[in-house]
């Protein structure tokens, strides 16, 4: 036995040198090929991140807007101005009568629980599921029969159109990813410019409080095949409306 093992070791020895000597003929052939030294060592980053002038680059709110309005749009995406939280709760009750939807499924978030869109949408015939509310139910197959999807960003980002929204047990991906149509509020204390100045937040958390979810939204969901056929709503709503507030 002590005979065979040896035997074994020797093998994987050897082939191990095999491999290497291998690595190396190709490496100096790429290298001769070049018509330069090969580099034997790691090359030297002596500067890491984004540079300073693009950490302390930010765009007053009005531009933020115009900007993240534009970016939003141009992914497919439908983006509209409203003065406080009652005129998106107006907004999205007139939507629900002009497009007949019956069932809305929101997150359980304080900013929604305010926002009194049961009662709002009584009138236009919807009825309102909160996210989570009852343990007993199958809250992924009600999102996914659900017309609207309503929930608040944690942060937007202006240079990229992008939406931010983190998952918990009271912020289910399931609410943005599943209904028909997608409603995300943005405060607009929440519209920066760079994605840079939202990422830092869980680099500053680190790595035990990072939520369950990170999720930047841009648009309606869109998927292309090798042939370029484009098609919307396959893999999230097919109809995106981000709301920016204030």
């Amino acid at each position: 036995m002590a005979n065979q093992a040896e035997s074994h070791d020797e093998w994987l020895k050897q082939l191990a040198e095999d491999s290497k000597r291998k690595q190396e003929s190709f490496m100096n052939g790429i290298a001769q090929k070049l018509r330069r030294p090969r580099v034997m060592e790691a090359p030297k980053h002596p500067f890491r991140g984004a540079p300073d002038f693009w950490q302390s680059f930010e765009w007053p709110l009005e531009e933020r807007m115009d900007r993240f309005e534009e970016n939003f749009k141009s992914a497919g995406g439908h983006v509209a101005r409203l003065a406080d939280m009652d005129a998106a709760k107006q907004f999205i009750a007139e939507k629900a009568a002009a497009l007949s939807a019956r069932y809305v499924i929101r997150q359980n978030q304080p900013e929604l629980n305010e926002l009194g869109l049961e009662e709002a949408l009584q009138g236009a015939g919807a009825s309102v599921r909160v996210w989570n509310s009852d343990a007993d139910e199958n809250w992924k197959a009600r999102a996914a029969e659900a017309d609207f999807g309503v929930v608040v960003a944690d942060y937007a980002a202006a240079y990229t159109g992008s939406v931010t929204v983190l998952s918990s047990k009271d912020k289910g991906r399931s609410v943005s990813l599943l209904p028909t149509v997608m409603f995300v509020l943005i405060p607009l204390e929440r519209l920066k410019t760079r994605l840079g100045e939202i990422l830092i937040h869980f680099d500053e958390a680190g790595r035990e409080q990072l939520p369950a979810g990170i999720h930047f939204i841009s648009g309606p969901s869109r998927s292309a095949d090798i042939e370029n056929d484009l098609t919307i709503g396959v893999h999230g709503p097919g109809v995106v409306y981000a709301l920016l507030i204030g």
